[in-house]
């Protein structure tokens, strides 16, 4: 099977629910109470807001062979030059096999003028931490934020691209 990164179309939008609703569910299993999950899942990634994101911002899905495995998410660039790496998503089985890395280079190739690309993670998403640490992101700030009655640690993380 090839891997190909494309940009979103509005036929995905299934697709990308099923992995953001996979990995977030692994990923934050034992962090994030699965209420509050399916509430954030149902709020951000209903079809609405997909294709709010779809239209407004970089997009990026990457399909092995037909199936849809991952997806990265980034804001448009502001004008100091940074952009929000929105979310960056893959279907647990997928992790490790380069795919979040091809996402991340590609968005990054696609962002014009981008000089930071900056990205919050819950504090105790090792795996997510240790993926943006290796990729060349610092920790600049932390902090802690409601999310939906339940207190998430919070660290962005920023990746400089151009000086």
């Amino acid at each position: 099977m090839t891997l190909t990164i494309r940009h979103m179309r509005e036929d995905d939008v299934e697709s990308v629910q099923d992995v953001a609703r996979t990995s977030w569910n692994s990923t934050y299993e034992e962090i994030i109470p699965l209420d509050v999950q399916a509430n954030f899942l149902k709020m951000a990634y209903n079809s609405e807001q997909l294709q709010r994101r779809l239209e407004h911002s970089l997009f990026l899905v990457a399909e092995e062979g037909e199936r849809i495995v991952g997806f990265a998410n980034y804001s448009t660039v502001k004008e100091d030059g940074s952009a929000e790496l929105a979310a960056i998503y893959l279907h647990p089985q997928y992790q490790g096999k380069g795919i979040g890395s091809a996402l991340l280079k590609r968005g990054i190739e696609e962002l014009s003028g981008v000089r930071s690309v900056w990205i919050n993670v819950e504090k105790e998403n090792w795996s997510g931490l240790s993926f943006y640490a290796a990729k060349g992101f610092e920790v600049v700030h932390e902090f802690e934020e409601d999310f939906d009655g339940h207190v998430l640690k919070t660290v962005r993380m920023e990746l400089i691209v151009a000086k």
